[in-house]
Parts: structure tokens; C-alpha cells; sequence
């Protein structure tokens, strides 16, 4: 590269840490995750200081603007120095990160699967009360002489 003030876009979320490789990188660009200044961005789009980076990371939507151009990757400190997050864009990291906290237990929504021992105890008592042997029988009835 002659000049550093542009680098390819995929090159630049990984040197900034957004990615763990460049290719996972490519290929989250692929799936047109990646926006730079509002436009659907290729893996060999560059990017310049100033331009505004929008990708979607799982659920959650980031939205960046590039201070820095580098094409290493550094130290996590480093890579921070490269962007600044927007304002609307942490706001809704820690409304996330809230609604997460705030979540319900997972274990809670498993309806099926072994019944606990309390469960167990339950059904027990159920058949005793039912009398469930003696409910149901295939023999003939002694009333039934045809």
C-alpha cells in the first residue's frame, strides 16, 4: 500500500478488533452486515478518518466512526484509539446488556425433560389417590355371562 489514509474495510475491523480474523470479517461483509457511510460495503471497500462504519454483531447494531487507519493488529488498547462509538450506539449496548441481566432464568423455561423429585412425588401421589390399578381392566366383568 503506497498510502495508509485508506484501507480495505474487512482489514480495518480486524486490525480494530471487531473481528478475530479477516475472514470472518469478508464474510460478515458478505452477508451485508457491514455499512460504511449508510452504503451496503464489499470487503474491498476503503475506508478513510471520518467515514461511519454501521455492523451488525449478532442482535446487537453497532455504529463507529473511523479515527484511524492501521493495518496491523494490535493490543485491545490500541485498537480502541482506531474508532469512536456514537452515542445512540452505547446506549443501546447497555440497554442490552440490561435486558440480558434482567432475563429470566433459562432452566425456567424448560417445560419437558425429567421431572424433578418434587414432580416425582406428585405423580406418585396421583396414582395412589387414583387407584389406578384396579381402574382399568381388560377381563371380562362377571355381570357380562353372554
Amino acid at each position: 500500500m503506497a498510502d495508509m489514509d485508506r484501507i480495505r474495510i474487512d482489514k480495518w475491523l480486524w486490525a480494530a478488533r471487531f473481528f478475530k480474523t479477516r475472514s470472518l470479517a469478508a464474510d460478515e461483509i458478505g452477508k451485508n452486515r457491514v455499512q460504511v457511510n449508510g452504503d451496503i460495503a464489499k470487503a474491498s471497500r476503503e475506508v478513510k478518518v471520518g467515514d461511519t462504519v454501521t455492523m451488525r454483531l449478532g442482535s446487537l447494531s453497532r455504529v463507529v466512526s473511523v479515527r484511524g487507519i492501521s493495518g496491523q493488529r494490535g493490543p485491545a488498547p490500541v485498537a480502541q484509539q482506531l474508532y469512536e462509538e456514537t452515542a445512540e450506539s452505547l446506549a443501546a449496548q447497555a440497554a442490552a446488556r440490561e435486558q440480558r441481566r434482567l432475563g429470566s432464568e433459562p432452566a425456567l423455561s424448560i417445560e419437558q425433560g425429567r421431572p424433578t423429585k418434587r414432580d416425582r412425588r406428585e405423580l406418585d401421589g396421583a396414582r395412589r389417590g387414583a387407584d389406578w390399578d384396579n381402574r382399568w381392566s381388560a377381563s371380562l366383568s362377571p355381570d357380562d355371562d353372554e
